[in-house]
């Protein structure tokens, strides 16, 4: 964690983003466990310095694209707790009035393209974006988040070699947590590292600790500014650990325990909290207080949504998009 110094305010509110992403997952889990959510969920526990540090080096307009993982992604680009939990419980309150759900969530208004369940569907969509961007001489940028298991379709090929070819203001974020569902990131990549992929493109690619949310901020903002300054794609590889299941049903019989008791002790909450207690004079009361107010929030917002209206029959038929005949 060697990037210039930042304000203890903006630090503090790194972590609080990354605990807000901790908290709101972990609850959640437990709703479901206890039969009061709908549905199903892929969390995003031990991943928080992905999106936190990615979406900080982000403007208010620029635009993101997400995965069937898409929590961590929403909150920290600014989706509002209250209507992150409401949609997840299928209310029309919701940001998507309820019809999205957890693997679907987003918010146009805070930048946020409705989550993209299909793996590795949400390339092409952030190079279309980008290419909107480019033509309309918008000085923004699109994020493509996605994953390990992602770098294998044929929609991440396409879209990053159009991202290049066209030289389109796009970042496409691989979150490298080593595993693609239950399939170890090592048999399916012959490379020693997914951002090697980027010479084939004819573009930058980094290779980043994903569990360092100042290296990921560092790495995310100099892509970001060399998309907007006109110079194109950069590729980033956040090399993270997912540390609950990847979907609900998941008891990670296929994580050694070795591995994962280190990635426990290498988590990004905890290791950003020790760096702030050591390097940046935030005392453990101040962290203890944010994690206070942060569940508070999330308390709120568990109660308004059960108390919240489910969309009406007839909603059904609102919000489509129909060509001409």
């Amino acid at each position: 964690m060697n990037e210039p110094a930042h304000s203890k305010a903006w630090l503090a509110g790194l972590y609080r983003k990354m605990v807000l992403i901790r908290h709101f997952e972990e609850r959640v889990k437990f709703l479901f466990l206890e039969g009061v959510m709908p549905g199903t969920i892929h969390q995003y526990q031990g991943q928080e310095a992905c999106a936190v540090g990615v979406c900080a080096a982000l403007r208010e307009d620029d635009v993101i694209t997400a995965t069937h993982r898409p929590h961590g992604h929403c909150l920290a680009k600014g989706l509002g707790v209250e209507a992150a939990m409401a949609e997840l419980f299928g209310r029309a309150t919701g940001c998507c009035k309820g019809k999205g759900g957890s693997m679907h969530m987003g918010d146009l208004a805070n930048g946020i393209v409705p989550a993209i369940a299909i793996v590795g569907g949400g390339v092409p969509i952030a190079t279309g974006c980008a290419l909107a961007f480019k033509m309309r001489r918008e000085s923004r940028v699109a994020v493509c988040f996605t994953g390990d298991g992602a770098v294998n379709e044929g929609a991440f090929h396409e879209g990053v070699n159009m991202g290049a070819i066209w030289n389109l203001p796009v970042v496409y974020v691989v979150e490298n947590n080593l595993y693609g569902a239950s399939t170890p990131v090592r048999m399916v990549v012959k490379t020693g590292a997914i951002a090697e992929r980027a010479a084939a493109y004819g573009i930058p690619g980094r290779r980043v600790d994903g569990n360092d949310v100042l290296a990921v901020h560092a790495a995310a903002t100099e892509a970001v500014e060399r998309a907007r300054g006109g110079q194109g794609p950069t590729l980033l590889e956040l090399v993270t650990y997912r540390i609950t299941g990847h979907s609900r049903r998941d008891p990670c019989n296929y994580q050694p325990k070795e591995e994962r008791e280190k990635a426990m002790a290498n988590e990004p909450l905890g290791r950003f909290a020790r760096h702030l207690r050591e390097h940046a004079s935030v005392s453990q009361d101040e962290l203890d207080r944010i994690g206070a107010e942060v569940d508070a929030l999330i308390e709120t917002a568990v109660k308004n949504a059960m108390a919240a209206p489910f969309p009406a029959p007839e909603d059904a038929l609102k919000d489509l998009f129909v060509g001409e005949p």
